[in-house]
């Protein structure tokens, strides 16, 4: 089932998660629809916050970037990909720029620092633990989907010089002015069909 998605100035998407402490029929349905819910929004990564809830969880699919994976000669592990209370273990000191976008945040790029590197320990669908030492564009979203756990969007590390020049797109987004080619909830939980 294809899942509205929070949009900027929800509370939803400030909101710290909670640790899952088991798998149940009813996060396996969460998980089925948010794989959904991404796709149908053409997106490459999904967090239980965007779409109204609080488990420690998100989902990631960069099949769409293989080829692109395959030049860096990064190799992509079987998607889409499950992180279950995903937990950094390491970060590399190179950090890189590169343009980020939001499903939360529609029409919104702008360029993010992060580390280029990380190490990332976190449970998949069956619940088992893994870890993972990422590069690149899947270094990237890990990190990206991971902040959204923890209340945080990309637009917080910008400049403030930046941040001025996003005021009005944001403000509009707070105010429930905002379109997509997929259902969206606005900050007064106004449904907003897809255009």
């Amino acid at each position: 089932m294809v899942l509205p998605i929070y949009v900027y100035g929800h509370e939803a998407l400030r909101e710290e998660t909670e640790p899952v402490e088991e798998t149940t029929e009813d996060l396996q349905s969460l998980i089925d629809d948010m794989i959904e819910t991404m796709h149908n929004a053409a997106g490459i990564g999904l967090a239980a916050p965007q779409v109204g809830r609080s488990e420690r969880l998100f989902v990631v699919d960069l099949t769409p970037m293989a080829d692109e994976m395959a030049k860096a000669e990064e190799p992509l592990p079987p998607q889409p990909m499950v992180c279950i209370n995903p937990t950094l273990v390491e970060e590399s000191d190179t950090t890189v720029d590169m343009e980020e976008g939001c499903l939360s945040i529609p029409e919104v790029r702008e360029a993010v620092t992060r580390p280029e590197r990380i190490r990332m320990r976190y449970r998949d669908r069956n619940f088992e633990e893994q870890e993972i030492e990422a590069g690149h564009m899947l270094a990237r979203v890990l990190q990206h989907e991971r902040d959204h756990l923890d209340g945080v969007l990309f637009t917080d590390y910008l400049s403030s010089f930046r941040k001025r020049l996003l005021r009005r797109p944001l403000r509009e987004m707070v105010n429930g002015v905002v379109e997509a080619d997929y259902p969206l909830v606005t900050k007064g939980d106004e449904r907003v069909p897809a255009r």
